[in-house]
């Protein structure tokens, strides 16, 4: 069940609808919002916030500091696609930004993102270089998960095949917009009609790879996604995970729900032999950790508890047709 606030901001005058979602994230609400107003500029702001059955003070803290924006309250966690998805009928803008609570934009990211999609008509999707919170940068522009890149990235053979391209390929000068594959999703800029061609998130995904399948969907109807360098965003990541589960150590994810995005992108996408590969890659992968494993005297490790994950979730989504969440 959800509740939500109005607002009566008229469609005509709003350029950017923004949607944000909320899960146990209050001490970071503040901030997020604070750079979002401080980066608007001139231009009208719609803010939805859709919170996930937040067990700290998130509601409380909307209702009380932010009663001008909008509030979807949800009774539960559905996930972050679905509670983005919630939002939906009540956008005005001409663009829709979707941004993370935990990702804090620069003073001058959305006048500067908005003027690039306002020259380049093609373009549909934009994201901008994400800096972590120690000045690093993190992986901003991104090439479409395969079966074969991901095993190579998870076996380090990716040095035999030098060619191939990873999902994540930081060699390249980050200075220059680029078009590309796909751009995550905590700082994704959307042009209204592309929400309106293609919708917005794959209701089945929970949570992970809802914007590779966004983008590979939006590109497939003959829109652009690029990435645009002249901004950044802070992006912490891995904030609202913390408080529900064993975290992963690359990206923060949830291996679980990591592994059934990937089977339901795999099986959407590129069809039944796509995510029986990648299933059968993935076990292979695992066994090779695992001999590494137990030849370094480590016991089984992670590897054994993945491959076991990776065999019973391809069963439970029905060889990657139906979430389980």
């Amino acid at each position: 069940m959800e509740k939500k606030s109005k607002n009566n901001f008229p469609a005509s005058v709003v350029d950017i609808s923004v949607i944000l979602v909320s899960y146990n994230t209050a001490s970071l609400l503040p901030k997020a919002i604070a750079c979002l107003r401080q980066s608007a500029g001139n231009m009208v702001l719609q803010t939805i916030i859709v919170d996930n059955a937040s067990r700290d003070d998130s509601v409380a803290l909307i209702k009380r500091d932010y009663s001008d924006c909008e509030l979807i309250e949800n009774d539960k966690n559905v996930g972050f696609g679905r509670a983005n998805n919630q939002a939906l009928p009540f956008i005005k803008g001409r663009y829709v930004l979707l941004l993370n609570t935990d990702a804090f934009v620069s003073p001058d990211t959305l006048e500067k993102t908005v003027a690039y999609m306002d020259e380049h008509e093609k373009c549909g999707l934009l994201g901008v270089k994400l800096i972590g919170r120690d000045g690093v940068l993190q992986p901003s522009c991104r090439y479409f998960p395969t079966p074969f890149n991901i095993f190579l990235q998870q076996t380090g053979f990716k040095k035999f095949f030098p060619a191939k391209r990873m999902v994540d390929d930081m060699s390249w000068d980050h200075a220059s917009p680029r078009e590309c594959d796909w751009v995550p999703g905590c700082y994704l800029l959307i042009r209204k009609e592309v929400v309106d061609q293609v919708g917005l998130f794959d209701k089945r995904y929970f949570l992970y790879s809802e914007e590779v399948d966004l983008c590979f969907t939006a590109k497939n109807a003959g829109w652009q996604v690029h990435y645009f360098s002249d901004t950044s965003v802070v992006h912490l990541g891995g904030e609202s995970a913390k408080s529900d589960g064993e975290i992963t150590e690359s990206g923060g994810q949830l291996e679980s729900l990591q592994i059934e995005s990937e089977l339901l992108y795999f099986r959407k996408n590129h069809g039944f032999f796509g995510v029986l590969s990648h299933v059968i890659l993935q076990l292979i992968a695992s066994a090779m950790l695992l001999v590494k494993s137990f030849l370094k005297g480590k016991g089984r490790g992670a590897s054994w508890k993945r491959s076991k994950a990776v065999c019973l979730l391809f069963w439970k989504t029905r060889r990657g047709m139906q979430a389980i969440r």
